[in-house]
């Protein structure tokens, strides 16, 4: 005969300890902040990186390419237009914190019954 053993989930450790012990801490709302502090940091990286090529192919074309400036420029106009926009975003959040007290780069949003 077979003898069936029952585990019940409560009597394993499955907490993360040792170096991991920071992972108890990990939850929704600090993927969400951390998502979108990267997505701001990342989208301005890129942009500058496309500032600053649209600045050589202008540059390079030398009046010898119109096509190649004209590519340049659009390239460098679309990228400032890009940075402002992000940092329009990040003003927002900061403008958010400071008037309303809700910082959403840490996703503390105060509890409307608390003093």
């Amino acid at each position: 005969m077979l003898i069936l053993t029952v585990i019940f989930a409560q009597s394993i450790n499955i907490q993360p300890g040792g170096q991991f012990g920071g992972l108890n801490n990990i939850t929704i709302a600090n993927l969400i902040s951390a998502g979108i502090q990267i997505l701001l940091v990342v989208t301005a990286i890129i942009l500058i990186v496309i500032l600053v090529a649209g600045g050589i192919a202008v540059m390079t074309s030398g009046g010898g390419d119109p096509q190649k400036k004209a590519g340049g420029q659009k390239a460098v106009t679309g990228a400032i237009i890009g940075l402002m926009i992000v940092f329009g975003a990040w003003a927002i959040i900061n403008l958010v914190n400071l008037f309303f007290g809700i910082n959403i780069l840490q996703l503390n949003i105060p509890n409307a019954q608390a003093p």
